[in-house]
């Protein structure tokens, strides 16, 4: 009895070894291990900077013609215009 209790023990521990053993160096394990070093997974990161670089181009544009717009509308007032709606 005491035999086949060991087995089984024994059997439980090498099947946990083994399935640990194949995470760590698989894909999971390598992708821990970068992370843990501080380095990122295939450029991702490179991309989304360009992405929010272009984001941030495109808002100061906009800006810009949003104070022309509001400059070229404060201008053209004219009280001539307002007084005959009235």
């Amino acid at each position: 009895m005491d035999n086949r209790l060991l087995i089984e023990n024994l059997a439980t521990i090498i099947a946990i070894t083994l399935l640990l053993g194949t995470v760590a160096l698989g894909p999971v394990g390598r992708a821990l291990a970068r992370r843990i070093e501080g380095k990122r997974a295939d450029g991702a990161d490179a991309g989304l900077q360009d992405a929010l670089a272009d984001t941030e181009h495109r808002m100061a544009e906009l800006e810009a013609r949003l104070d022309f717009a509001e400059r070229m509308l404060g201008e053209q007032r004219d009280p001539q215009r307002l007084e005959g709606r009235s």
